[in-house]
């Protein structure tokens, strides 16, 4: 299921941004960065997609509701 960045591609992502503020990046290094960043950011949103959805909400009249089927729409 879905995306997983790894210690050694969060440690790459890091490198190329550090080197992009001092000496610049090649075109292959902006490249890699942009791959590395949209696997990243994919990662987070699915994480926070799966911790959002186990969380229920009790509604004013009482009632239990799972957030993931309050609003389908809200990702």
């Amino acid at each position: 299921m879905g995306q997983f960045v790894t210690d050694e591609e969060i440690k790459r992502i890091n490198e190329l941004y550090h080197k992009s503020k001092t000496e610049g990046l090649s075109e292959n290094e902006k490249s890699e960065q942009a791959e590395l960043r949209k696997k990243y950011v994919l990662a987070v949103r699915e994480s926070l997609r799966g911790s959002l959805n186990s969380i229920s909400v009790k509604e004013a009249d009482g009632t239990i509701t799972r957030l993931k089927d309050r609003d389908k729409h809200a990702f």
